[in-house]
């Protein structure tokens, strides 16, 4: 009888899920299951999944189209049959990393002495010490190499072992390292800051890398970047590789997994991970219940990487051989994170009965060894050589990036840290601690002189052989054939032959009777740059899916967007003028919808002239509302790493794209912008203002100056907007200085009545020119005008001024810019601008006069312009109210008429602008 519960041609399952295939042989399908049944029932589990991955890795040996595993066994990818050779002297190789491991050590522990105690993290290099001296001894090539030598990202936490390695090699001193944390108090380069800052040792680091997350995909998009360069014929970057250490805690920050795609589309065989998995978040496992290196080696597998695991140590080579029956590997697979870790802690005798003991076969694996044996079987990541075979093949590897799953013990060494789930939190080491770790180590130090430093410093004595001990050659002269120590910065770049006054012709002229919006300004002039054989193809225009939005898709035909593919299709457009145009050499980033791996690309290129010694100047144009709110970080970073580069902050201000609602208007990038010192924010009202602030900027960043000869580190953030306005000619006499200040006056008045002068910035200014007229023609009033350009450098300014008077009370005191220029005027002062009120309020302090501010607080939402500025009380109208409150407060006018003016004007009432029109308000 037919079973009709069941389908006669049942479909095939892969991974839960039917994939709709027929089965054109049930009966042969059937004898296959049959005697795959059979064979579990006579040979066993193990058995049978060993024949089913033989038959996989056959079948794609004959090109049959089967799915990859998400992931392999807990054990090494590199079996010990297929470990290279190892060059070097391992003796010699773990004396060194003995000395570094004790000086990371004790400058923490140095750090955390009673009456300083700055904290500091001892545990995560001693667990990743093997991974980083591989490194330096056999891969990491300097500067001073042929090929022009590698990118290296430091784990933050791991910096006391990297400052430890500088100070062997006499780039650091003894008295530096026992300044740890202490930065300032004993004079400028005398301490050691916490973690990796190019901007605080700019000799030194290259890439700041603390902020967790920002490490992946900041190597990522310089591994990119370095292609952009090679494919661009800027620079040959064929030998250069990066390297880039995580931790595995690290790895559930967003930004560390949210690029790795990137990395696997375009075949970036020039750079590897190394994931230093000890399994230790700062307070407990990373997944105690699971497998933090399956599920990495599941995500990366899946994104398309090399995957090279290094699970085991030497001394478990000859258990895995003898494992015939997979129940060594078994029980590797299915021990927990949280079982493991207890493991590290434990001793033999637990390890025996609690992970060998629960079968007799692994218990007979191990009778011949003692306890003590059992409990140092190491793991993998602290094995030398099984760490060089992945490096080794991860160099070699070509058509995908290599990431590196190093399984390591937290505070490796250091038997009070080992494996203990406070070891971040743990800074300080007593005397019995050193005392055991220094044995550990076979460290030649006495316990006499131990005690002695201890007792007289609160701490123990670094620790150096002699410049002539075998340890230092040997360490010097592996830096010197890899070419030079690392990390290191240099800047090395040839200075640029920046564009003339011609170039900036265009934007002066204004725009006659037609409105034209500061976006297009700001694009016009970049094409112009981008044709100027000085700096042309060192523009690298950068956009996260939006470069027609700014109407930049004019670019595509000729710039081109750049893809290591190129272009392998029709394009759709293709017989359009602005088609979208693909190219290797192509000169425009297009990052997809992803500000944050814009932002990663606009680092990478901002910091080209130190990183390859060739300057390109990024020009990144994104929506202001998810440039300083969501990639914040990421700026902070850039600043860090001293890159240098143009923001564009495009449809910006909170009621200039009202169409969009609350989350695309910008009412506060100015302020999150000034929190950043190295961050220059410009808001210009007109395309003459443009070009004076982007020449400005060019000059700054790239330019040479007594005060700056290889250029300036800043980053010159502009707000531009999607409005149309008009845009007159740059008037004759104009105040250069004043407008690059921060504010300068267009306009003034000498007719009769009560004055006010106006200040606004950026798409604000119409509104104070139409208040102006209001006041003189409905109410006698005389307003003069300014353009402000910068709320944020006057405020800037202003501060610097008052810190000048406080360290100098003997002196006359100087006045802050927007106080002298403000000091001759007559009347209050009334500011208005398309952000909320603390903007202009930053500048409060320093106004001579009674100083009114309006702005757009509050969350924003969807509607025209009009009702939007009428809603927020910032447009023409309310200015004239706020001034002629002013005016009545001062008793220069009637209190009555600004109750007459809120009447005529309904400024609270946005209905009453249902009817006015806009022009070019979609984005």
């Amino acid at each position: 009888m037919t079973d009709t519960t069941k389908p006669l041609n049942p479909p095939v399952i892969h991974e839960g899920l039917p994939t709709q295939l027929p089965d054109i042989d049930p009966e042969e399908t059937g004898d296959w299951l049959a005697s795959f049944d059979a064979m579990i029932d006579e040979r066993g589990r193990e058995r049978a999944r060993y024949l089913m991955l033989r038959l996989l890795e056959r079948a794609r040996e004959k090109q049959v189209g089967v799915p990859a595993l998400r992931s392999t066994d807990y054990i090494n990818t590199i079996p010990p049959e297929r470990e290279p050779w190892f060059p070097g002297d391992e003796e010699v190789e773990r004396r060194i990393r003995a000395f570094i491991r004790w000086n990371a050590a004790v400058m923490v522990s140095s750090a955390n002495r009673k009456g300083l105690e700055v904290g500091g993290h001892i545990a995560t290099y001693q667990s990743s010490a093997s991974l980083y001296e591989v490194g330096f001894n056999h891969f990491f090539r300097g500067k001073d190499h042929p090929g022009g030598g590698d990118q290296l990202f430091i784990q933050g936490h791991a910096s006391p072992g990297i400052y430890a390695r500088a100070f062997l090699e006499g780039r650091l001193t003894e008295q530096q390292l026992f300044r740890f944390r202490q930065e300032v108090q004993h004079g400028k380069g005398a301490g050691l800051p916490s973690y990796p800052h190019p901007r605080l040792m700019p000799d030194f680091w290259e890439f700041p890398t603390v902020s967790m997350g920002l490490t992946g995909i900041g190597s990522i998009y310089q591994a990119r970047f370095n292609r952009y360069l090679a494919n661009r014929g800027i620079k040959d970057t064929s030998e250069q590789h990066v390297w880039a250490f995580l931790g595995d805690g690290e790895m559930a920050e967003p930004e560390s997994l949210g690029a790795i795609r990137i990395a696997a589309r375009e075949e970036l065989d020039n750079l590897t991970w190394v994931i230093n998995c000890n399994l230790q978040q700062l307070d407990g496992p990373v997944t105690g219940n699971g497998k933090i290196i399956q599920e990495l080696e599941a995500n990366f597998r899946g994104a398309g990487w090399n995957v090279i695991k290094v699970v085991w140590g030497r001394e478990w080579d000859d258990l895995l051989a003898r494992d015939v029956d997979g129940v060594l590997v078994n029980q590797m697979n299915t021990t927990p994170d949280g079982a493991f870790q207890t493991f590290s802690v434990e001793s033999g005798a637990y390890n025996r009965e609690h992970f060998f003991g629960p079968d007799p076969r692994l218990r007979a694996m191990v009778e011949h060894m003692t306890d003590r044996q059992i409990e140092k079987l190491p793991r993998g990541g602290h094995d030398y050589r099984k760490v060089y075979a992945a490096f080794d093949a991860a160099t070699k590897h070509v058509g995908q990036p290599t990431v590196i799953l190093a399984h390591t013990v937290k505070g490796w060494t250091i038997d009070a840290l080992e494996g203990k789930n406070a070891t971040h939190q743990m800074k300080k080491l007593t005397q019995d601690d050193l005392k055991k770790f220094r044995d550990r180590l076979y460290l030649p130090i006495s316990d006499r002189d131990l005690e002695s430093a201890y007792e007289a410093t609160g701490t123990a004595p670094f620790f150096h052989p002699g410049e002539n001990s075998p340890e230092i050659e040997y360490m010097m002269e592996r830096r010197n054939q890899l070419g030079g120590s690392i990390p290191q910065r240099v800047n090395r770049a040839k200075m640029l032959t920046l564009p003339g006054d011609g170039t900036y012709a265009e934007l002066k002229k204004g725009a006659g009777k037609n409105k034209v919006a500061t976006t297009m300004a700001a694009v016009r002039l970049l094409k112009d740059w981008m044709r100027d054989p000085g700096i042309g193809d060192r523009i690298v225009p950068i956009a996260p899916d939006e470069y027609r939005t700014f109407g930049m898709d004019a670019m595509f035909p000729s710039a081109k967007v750049y893809d290591p593919a190129g272009q392998t299709y029709e394009s759709v457009d293709r017989n359009m003028l602005l088609q979208y145009k693909m190219s290797t050499t192509g000169q425009m980033l297009h990052e997809g919808i992803s500000e944050a791996g814009a932002m990663a690309s606009a680092t990478a290129a901002g910091s080209s002239y130190t990183t390859h010694g060739e300057p390109m100047i990024p020009f990144y144009i994104f929506y202001s509302m998810f440039g300083f709110q969501r990639t914040g970080d990421s700026i902070w970073a850039m600043a860090d790493q001293m890159a240098r580069g143009f923001l564009i902050g495009a449809t910006a201000g909170r009621t200039t794209l009202t169409g969009e609602g609350l989350q695309h208007a910008d009412g506060h990038s100015p302020l999150l912008a000034a929190t950043n010192p190295a961050v220059v924010h410009y808001d210009p009202a007109f395309a003459y203002e443009v070009g004076h602030i982007m020449r400005s900027g060019l000059e700054r960043m790239y330019g040479t100056s007594e005060q700056h000869p290889q250029g300036e580190n800043v980053i010159f953030y502009m707000t531009v907007y999607n409005e149309p306005v008009a845009q007159p000619a740059e008037p004759e006499g104009l105040d250069v200085a004043g407008l690059l200040k921060g504010m300068y006056q267009v306009s003034t008045t000498d007719a009769e009545g009560p004055r006010v002068r106006l200040l606004a910035s950026g798409v604000g200014f119409p509104w104070i020119v139409d208040a102006q007229r209001m006041l003189a023609e409905d109410w006698g009033v005389q307003a003069e005008t300014w353009s402000v350009t910068s709320w944020n450098e006057l405020a800037r300014e202003a501060i610097e001024v008052d810190k000048w008077n406080l360290r100098h009370p003997q002196e006359k005191h100087r006045s802050a810019y927007v106080t002298e220029v403000l000091a001759d005027g007559q009347g209050p002062v009334v500011a208005v601008s398309d952000y909320m009120t603390a903007v202009p309020l930053q500048i409060a302090r320093w106004v001579p006069e009674d100083y009114r501010v309006l702005g757009a607080d509050g969350f924003g939402f969807a509607d025209t312009r009009p009702a939007a500025r009428r809603f927020f009380h910032i447009d023409a109208e309310s200015v004239v109210v706020q001034a002629l409150g002013a005016l009545a407060d001062a008793g220069e006018i009637d209190p009555a008429r600004v109750t007459e003016a809120l009447d005529r004007y309904r400024i609270d009432d946005p209905t009453a602008v249902a009817g006015v029109l806009q022009e070019g308000g979609d984005a």
